[in-house]
């Protein structure tokens, strides 16, 4: 016999699902959802737990449980490409804005990064990307001044993967990838809209040439409720 908590969870995804309760409507309080179910809190608690796991709802301190929408992007994992060309592919067009674009000598976490062996100089580029007003990603580029010597606000605005590819006559070959889950820095409350949520999903890129320069290091930090990340994998015969 399941245990009550699962068969709590169970029928609350239902309702979910069916839209009998909808997106972004807050859950019945604990007591009221223990009273409805003539059960304990704790066993009321760990069914939210068990959704709030699975993505159903997500705990605000202070107010109770809002259901997640639960349309979803998916974000591949595996492969190399620019926000612009993953936006052209979605339904939903987002809104870049560009916080900052400067050339600015690099610190000892950035050399670390890209492997300078001095503090030489690199473009620094803060972007937001916002879906339905909401403010979700927060990109932070990292570019060897030598290999970028020049970018500007509109280009980082537009892609960049477009202007360095076709007016640079780069060649972005491959990249080395790193998913972490962190909480949010002051710098993600300053610039995402996060209220309620208390981690942030990273993804490190470390992008190279096809002759394997390292000359950009990216952290994509996205708000986790909006996307899947996804890949393909295939057995080796």
């Amino acid at each position: 016999m399941q245990n009550k908590y699962v068969l709590i969870y169970q029928e609350m995804v239902q309702k979910i699902e069916k839209e009998m309760v909808k997106a972004n409507e807050f859950l019945p309080s604990e007591n009221e959802l223990a009273e409805q179910y003539q059960t304990s809190r704790e066993t009321i608690r760990k069914a939210l737990n068990l959704l709030a796991q699975n993505g159903y709802i997500q705990k605000i301190r202070g107010k109770g449980s809002t259901v997640i929408e639960r349309n979803k992007f998916d974000f591949p994992v595996s492969g190399l490409v620019s926000f612009q060309e993953l936006a052209d592919k979605m339904g939903e067009k987002p809104i870049t804005t560009v916080h900052q674009c400067a050339k600015i000598n690099a610190n000892d976490f950035i050399c670390d990064q890209l492997k300078l062996e001095d503090s030489g100089e690199v473009w620094e580029i803060l972007r937001t990307r916002s879906f339905s007003g909401q403010r979700i990603i927060l990109d932070k580029d990292y570019l060897n001044a030598k290999t970028v010597p020049y970018i500007s606000e509109d280009i980082a605005e537009a892609s960049i993967y477009n202007y360095l590819e076709n007016e640079l006559g780069l060649i972005i070959s491959f990249a080395k990838k790193e998913i972490v889950v962190e909480e949010p820095t002051a710098e993600d409350r300053a610039l995402l809209d996060l209220e309620g949520f208390y981690n942030v999903v990273v993804i490190k890129n470390y992008v190279y040439l096809d002759d394997a320069t390292l000359f950009q290091y990216t952290e994509s930090r996205h708000r986790p409720d909006k996307f899947r990340f996804v890949d393909f994998a295939r057995r080796e015969q």
